[in-house]
């Protein structure tokens, strides 16, 4: 058994896993459609008022039953609780558009709505989905689909 470094070791003893993601949004997107696949009712995920913003607007849509911020200060996580339809989960399948290392931008007129799911855009009036931004005539970043 391979022991474990003191770096690692918090101020309790107990050891710590230390994360480092690039992309924070599609670490938490990946985690739902392994819940989904899985299938777990719920999925915890590292907090930020980005991911928070993102969880809200999908428990609106209907793809989250709830969404509750466990723990305080550094150790904030949410814990998303996810939508079944009988035994099968409404979230099917999640694509990231927008990445770190490639933004994808539209403008209003560009957005076209995609009929199984929904797409979700950070525009200057807020995280909106595509029929939002569409209605409000207004563009943005394209984080993710949905469907």
């Amino acid at each position: 058994m391979r022991e474990k470094s003191p770096a690692l070791k918090n101020h309790h003893g107990s050891s710590t896993t230390l994360t480092m993601n690039s992309d924070p949004l599609a670490d938490m997107l990946t985690r739902l459609r392994n819940a989904a696949l899985a299938p777990l009712p719920s999925a915890q995920v590292p907090f930020s008022n980005l991911k928070l913003a993102v969880a809200e607007k999908l428990r609106q849509v209907g793809y989250l039953k709830s969404v509750n911020v466990k723990g305080r200060k550094v150790k904030k996580s949410l814990e998303l609780e996810l939508t079944y339809v009988g035994k099968t989960p409404k979230l099917r399948g999640v694509e990231r558009i927008s990445k770190p290392s490639r933004r994808v931008y539209q403008q209003a007129k560009e957005i076209k709505l995609s009929a199984p799911g929904l797409a979700l855009y950070s525009t200057p009036k807020g995280l909106l989905t595509g029929q939002e931004a569409k209605k409000a005539s207004v563009g943005g970043e394209v984080l993710f689909k949905i469907w």
